[in-house]
């Protein structure tokens, strides 16, 4: 990393002396300007922002005390070394009061100053390094925090410190709009059947692959999980207008073939063209999710708006479904029973929606919901999973939601240990949604609705391994995974799992498996250790 220098003294030998006596390219320095007095260092230093300057003190038209001091007020950061006569000695101490550095007295003892560049030299690149780690990390939390408020805005749960630590930052998020695109994975009933670790895996594909997908045409944008199966993708924008329907549907048929390509999956889109405030994404959500999927046609794509009617005739449907979902977790059986009676008649309606994709998708949203939260068991899910995917008729899918109704209520009464198996199957939910971000106990307990000390409590008890124990294992096993499916590089896959300097990922990678990626990788292709893997995960291009 070359520093920039400049020269400044009214003596044009001594200015040349200084070119030709000093190591300049040795010590990795470049001369970007010379001047004869204070004044013209002035613009030349505007110009050129140096990191260091060597400046006489006695000068006409304006002396380097007064430099330096103008150079101060207008937020000079660079280093000063003052020049000076033996019999000006006591003057250029009092240079020090606006930070100059050091002062060399006249006639100049070349090695001595030599000496003096060297040692300010190597303080400037230390200094400089000190604040590239900061900004990464700050540049790293600001991300983590940035999602965190989104997510919080999705779900109208009130943001907290992610929200104030923003708004000391550069964000102004009353001049922030977003536009929303709600990703729901087709043929979701049938890939749920696959084990857990192989969802998890299934899930960070698509997730990866939609992270990059538009990052030509929109390079602000989120991407984050909201339950399995279902992704937002949040594109910010400055301008007042949002982007034409044409625009929409092209991003979003990009999305789908680049999760087509890469992970052999197909998804459907729901758009909302308007451009949303922070205040109003979690309403967008919320109708974007219940209207998007009235079709069970893959690959389908809505733009909300182009068909106003949809988005209305199913609210008082998702209403409705909505109080199901609550009274299955609270275990009230008979105001399931009440509403999903109510559900039914709906859609007996001559003037109702497509009555089989409604109930097909009416199945599929409350095995999600109580996926989350582990209401059932996993024998249960999958018997309920695989009857739903064999329940092609009306009849059959009705009878399929009564069942799947009458477990989940049966599930949901249990006591007080079932309440906590319910708060940690949540962690586990979320942990799982959001492993490769920063994460803390203070979230999850925030999460929850919980204490810090009661969740550590109860997540210790019911895991048998601390929090942190647990979120390090998620992440090795994930990149475990990765290294051996994956083309990326060890650095990139320590990234994708939560560590952004490759150091400290493979520290923790060889605490937990004896061998750091890199070896881990080459064990792995060895043929008598190469697992078979056909999980779609190497997206690398």
């Amino acid at each position: 990393m070359k520093l920039k220098v400049m020269l400044v003294d009214d003596e044009i030998n001594i200015i040349r002396n200084l070119q030709k006596v000093i190591s300049w390219e040795a010590m990795q320095l470049e001369l970007v300007g010379m001047a004869s007095n204070g004044s013209m260092a002035l613009e030349l230093a505007q110009e050129h922002n140096p990191d260091l300057i060597l400046s006489d003190i006695r000068m006409p038209v304006m002396d380097g005390i007064t430099m330096l001091q103008r150079l101060r007020e207008q937020g000079f950061q660079g280093e000063v070394i003052m020049l000076t006569g033996f019999q000006e000695f006591d003057y250029a101490r009092s240079a020090i009061k606006y930070g100059a550095k050091d002062y060399i007295v006249k006639p100049i003892d070349y090695d001595e100053l030599q000496q003096v560049i060297e040692r300010l030299s190597g303080e400037l690149r230390s200094k400089f390094a000190g604040r590239e780690r900061d900004s990464n990390r700050w540049k790293q939390l600001s991300g983590i925090a940035y999602e965190k408020v989104l997510l919080d805005a999705l779900m109208n749960c009130p943001a907290g410190i992610s929200r104030q630590l923003l708004d000391v930052g550069s964000i102004k998020w009353n001049n922030t709009r977003f536009i929303l695109y709600v990703i729901d994975l087709d043929d979701y009933s049938q890939l749920t059947v696959q084990d857990e670790r192989e969802r998890r895996l299934m899930h960070f594909a698509v997730r990866n692959v939609l992270q990059e997908v538009l990052l030509d045409d929109c390079p602000d944008y989120s991407v984050l999980q909201m339950r399995e199966g279902e992704w937002c993708l949040l594109a910010a924008e400055e301008r007042s207008l949002g982007k034409p329907s044409g625009q929409l549907r092209h991003w979003a048929e990009r999305m789908q073939q680049a999760v087509e390509r890469y992970t052999r999956l197909s998804v459907s889109i729901g758009v909302y063209p308007a451009l949303l405030s922070l205040e109003e994404l979690s309403g967008a959500y919320r109708s974007a999710k219940q209207a998007m999927r009235l079709s069970l046609q893959a690959k389908y794509i809505e733009i909300f708006g182009e068909r106003a009617e949809a988005v209305h005739s199913v609210s008082s449907f998702w209403t409705m479904a909505d109080g199901l979902v609550a009274a299955l977790l609270q275990g009230d059986q008979e105001k399931a029973h009440e509403l999903l009676e109510r559900l039914l008649r709906e859609l007996a309606e001559p003037s109702s929606l497509q009555a089989e994709p409604m109930l097909h998708f009416l199945s599929i949203h409350l095995l999600r919901e109580m996926r989350s939260v582990g209401i059932l068991t996993a024998e249960q899910e999958q018997t309920l999973w695989l009857e739903l995917n064999g329940s092609r008729h009306i009849k059959l899918l009705v009878q399929t939601i009564y069942r799947i109704a009458s477990e989940c209520a049966n599930g949901s009464a249990g006591n007080s240990r079932k309440s906590i198996e319910l708060l940690m199957a949540c962690a586990k939910d979320y942990i799982h949604r959001n492993v490769t971000r920063d994460l803390g106990v203070e979230e999850l307990a925030c999460h929850l609705g919980i204490s810090t000390s009661y969740f550590s409590q109860l997540f210790k008890q019911h895991f048998e391994e601390t929090f942190v124990e647990y979120v390090t294992r998620q992440r090795i096993e994930l990149a475990k995974t990765l290294l051996s499916s994956s083309g990326k590089s060890v650095t990139q896959i320590g990234k994708l799992v939560g560590y952004a300097e490759r150091r400290y990922f493979t520290k923790v990678f060889h605490k937990h498996e004896g061998m750091s990626p890199s070896e881990y990788r080459e064990y792995l292709s060895q043929p008598s250790s190469c697992p078979s893997d056909s999980s779609p995960l190497n997206s690398s291009r």
